[in-house]
């Protein structure tokens, strides 16, 4: 075949073309690039971006991806963010490489760089800030470098490949400026401002509490007395009856917008709050569901409180019962407010129940108040304390006074907290012969609070007049052995605390956490009194005093609160002569019986045969209380106790089953009353030190009480041993006490003379008269019982327990073995 033409052409033009450059040849030098032509090419109309990680931009205006691509106008690109190569050479572009780039560094296009910089040759570093003498700061954003193509000539473009350590150094570059990233939004956030200190909040002004007078409350209209202002009070309860004189609320008598319920401050006062509640009634439903609030100075001009330009109107209540606080947007300084529901529920009427939040302020007209003699720094904690603080108080009382006082457990309750007790006592931790012991109770119902702080300032206030020498509080600690609960229901207390004083309700926290009342938890052992008092079975047949739990109290699915079975044990270690359990809700004193004795009614009075002795302590109290003792005061809800003397029988108030009172008297020697402190069950913490003030007096004379009537010690006239479960028996009083394990005894009488007699198994029966007198000072009263004459064994030195204590002792073992089991 012949040779072809083109040949000898062809050989010539390879031998005429340049050669390629090697794999690994240096990169040409700025200025002068291979395949150029000489002189200074036109710049390109594009300045550099601000903030550019290359060198001077390329003068030309041709792209080379395009120009690799085969030609053509060139359409410029840049490369977006998360497109952008992690490793590797970069690929082509026009523009210089966004900041945070991994690209390598920018290849050299021998172009002379715009006016305004200046050229500088390529690092062989992987760096991307700007080249060493660039007066353009970097700027983010930048796109990444192009490679330079073939030149317009046709000549190859001329790359040097990356190195293999610019992948590493890439690689590296990114997680370092990933860091620095996050460094610079570290330093970039603002800090934030610190929380002004938020001033405490206004207590409320005593609606609740009856601070506020009936006189100061006013309405629109009502629809009868029952329902008038007076009683829109938060919390107010109602009576059984419709209709009743002293019903659960407030309750206009209109159905329009234009109602109102007034409260007058009697002085200049900042209103920051408000809380309502619905009426309280077992027969209706109504409450107000939105109102407006209203200021005055005068009662005639009124301003409304206002959120921005607009008068606010505040959400109320969506049952009868749950409180609802609303917060002014801008607390109102005024003497009168005015609460004007402006909906209220469709199936009911306008009717609220209300408590005001407010401080008063100085009385512009009276020089003095604006400059108040300040008041004396009181040495006791005059707040509310929960579990944790209330345990802290208890050890600093015991660390201030170790000498006097013992710190310990009684029981848990159901959710694990401790029954602490605090024991205020010469000899703490041990019973004295003759000595009285003495309890207080508190927080059975955990919303009832004021008895709990009270006992609290009551250990603070014996230990710190003890150290001072106060000759009656010495002489009270000396000569009694002092027990106080302060937390009963430390479960029901910690629900009743997290809500706060205004918002806690009536009922809430009331119950333990198993939903048990503990006032109505303990044996009822006043059904099986009072069957054999009936057949004429007592005392001959079955006692009339320590009578046994019954049966089907023992039992493993009996419902008995682990508290109240830790109080069962308590009673039972200690030998208790007197005692009062510390309620709220009300002002007044109770003594047993609590439970009536026919069984289907409510209310019916069922005293004890120590009836005189209970309305004596309860009457010591009451006449002591500074509340319960004002004239004027008004009733707390629907009884009116003033009239009593501030005491009734429990059963004649309303009839309660299983109450720790009535089982305290009946299984054991202490007699117990219940004081209602106060009527409102969670009073706020600045009422605390008026309540103490109140009760003070009260708390410390009826401890002395324990004092009353005769003691004495029961001996064997042989052995001069002290008997213990001798039964101590008063002539006309069908209730006996029993001695302790020591033989000691105490029987708390009024003034008059007794014959007691005292008698033991084994032993002969011995009586004797006893005077007491009005000082509250024991009568002493022992005796020494001489052996029976053959009814005991030869070598016995005491006697066996009578059956009846025998079956009281086999029942409290089931109870604990279940208790434990639980």
């Amino acid at each position: 075949m012949p040779g072809s033409p083109l040949a000898p052409l062809l050989l010539l033009l390879l031998l005429l073309s340049p050669p390629a450059p090697p794999a690994h040849a240096a990169p040409p030098q700025p200025g002068r690039p291979h395949g150029t032509a000489s002189g200074t090419p036109k710049p390109s109309g594009v300045s550099p971006r601000k903030g550019s990680t290359t060198g001077p931009p390329k003068a030309s205006g041709v792209s080379p991806t395009k120009a690799i691509a085969g030609g053509g106008p060139p359409k410029s690109s840049e490369t977006p963010p998360w497109k952008s190569s992690t490793a590797g050479p970069p690929k082509p572009s026009g523009v210089s490489p966004r900041k945070g780039s991994t690209a390598g560094p920018p290849k050299p296009s021998g172009l002379p760089p715009p006016k305004g910089t200046t050229a500088t040759p390529a690092r062989s570093s992987a760096t991307t800030g700007p080249p060493k003498g660039s007066t353009v700061p970097p700027v983010r954003g930048s796109a990444t470098p192009a490679t330079p193509g073939p030149s317009r000539d046709g000549d190859p473009a001329v790359t040097a490949p990356a190195p293999k350590v610019s992948t590493v150094a890439v690689r590296r570059r990114k997680v370092v400026r990933k860091k620095v990233v996050k460094k610079k939004k570290v330093l970039r956030k603002k800090p934030e401002a610190p929380a002004a200190p938020q001033e405490p909040s206004c207590p409320p002004l005593g609606l609740e509490s009856l601070r506020v007078l009936d006189t100061q409350l006013q309405a629109s209209s009502q629809k009868r007395h029952g329902l008038g202002a007076h009683r829109g009070r938060l919390n107010i309860q109602s009576g059984l009856y419709d209709g009743d004189f002293y019903d659960g609320g407030w309750c206009a008598g209109r159905e329009d917008t234009e109602q109102w319920l007034q409260v007058d401050a009697q002085r200049l006062t900042r209103f920051t709050g408000i809380v309502t509640q619905g009426l309280n009634s077992i027969w209706t439903y109504d409450w107000v569901t939105s109102y407006k609030v209203q200021v005055s100075n005068d009662s005639h001009a009124w301003l409304p409180s206002r959120n921005g330009t607009e008068e606010a109107v505040f959400p109320a209540n969506k049952d009868p019962e749950t409180p609802v606080l609303n917060v002014l947007p801008v607390p109102l300084v005024g003497r009168f407010l005015r609460i004007n529901p402006q909906s209220w529920f469709p199936n009911g009427t306008v009717c609220l129940r209300a408590e005001v939040l407010g401080c008063p302020l100085p009385d512009p007209s009276d020089a003095h108040a604006w400059h108040p003699p300040a008041p004396p720094e009181s040495q006791l904690d005059f707040r509310h304390h929960n579990y944790k603080e209330m345990r802290k108080l208890m050890k600093r009382v015991s660390e201030e006074c170790p000498d006097i006082t013992r710190v310990y457990s009684i029981g848990q309750s159901s959710r694990g907290l401790r029954l602490y007790v605090m024991e205020i006592s010469d000899n703490p931790g041990q019973h004295e012969v003759g000595e009285p012991e003495f309890r207080y109770v508190a927080g059975m119902h955990g919303n009832e609070v004021l008895g709990r702080e009270l006992l609290l300032n009551l250990m603070e206030f014996l230990c710190r007049e003890f150290r001072l020498g106060n000759p009656r509080v010495v002489q009270l600690v000396t000569g009694t052995r002092i027990h106080l609960l302060p937390s009963m229901n430390p479960d029901g207390y910690e629900t009743a605390y997290k809500l706060g004083s205004e918002l806690v309700g009536w009922a809430m926290g009331r119950w333990t956490y198993e939903g048990i009342d503990l006032n109505h938890n303990f044996a009822d052992l006043n059904t099986a009194l009072w069957d054999a008092e009936d057949n004429d079975l007592v005392p001959h047949e079955f006692p009339n005093h320590y009578i046994p739990i019954p049966e089907y109290y023992t039992f493993a699915n009996a419902t008995v609160a682990p508290e109240t079975r830790a109080v069962i044990a308590w009673m039972q270690r200690y030998p208790f002569v007197l005692s009062a359990n510390l309620h709220g809700g009300e002002l007044v004193v109770t003594y047993p019986f609590d439970m009536s004795r026919t069984y289907w009614k409510a209310q019916e009075l069922t005293p004890t045969p120590d009836d005189g002795v209970f309305r004596w302590l309860a009457t010591v109290y009451a006449t002591a209380n500074l509340a319960m003792a004002r004239g004027e005061r008004r009733p707390c809800h629907q009884h009116d106790f003033t009239r009593f003397g501030n005491i009734i029988n429990g059963a004649n108030w309303h009839t309660v089953a299983g109450s720790m009172n009535d089982f305290s008297y009946l299984h054991t020697n202490c007699f117990e009353i219940t004081v209602e402190l106060s009527c409102d069950k969670f009073p706020h913490a600045s009422e605390l030190p008026h309540e103490w003030d109140n009760n003070r007096e009260s708390l410390l004379l009826f401890m002395e009480q324990v004092h009353r009537g005769i003691k004495g010690v029961v001996r064997d006239s042989d052995t001069e041993q002290g008997i213990p479960n001798a039964i101590i028996s008063v002539d006309g009083i069908n209730h006996d006490v029993r001695t302790a394990s020591d033989g000691d005894y105490w029987r708390l009488l009024n003034p008059g003379e007794y014959e007691v007699t005292a008698r033991a198994e084994g032993y002969e029966a011995a009586t004797q008269p006893c005077r007491v007198y009005f000082e509250n000072v024991p009568t002493p009263c022992s005796f020494r019982l001489a052996r029976a004459r053959g009814r005991h064994r030869p070598g016995r030195t005491r006697p066996g327990p009578d059956p009846a204590l025998r079956l009281q002792r086999l029942r409290l073992r089931r109870l604990r073995a279940h208790g434990r089991g639980q």
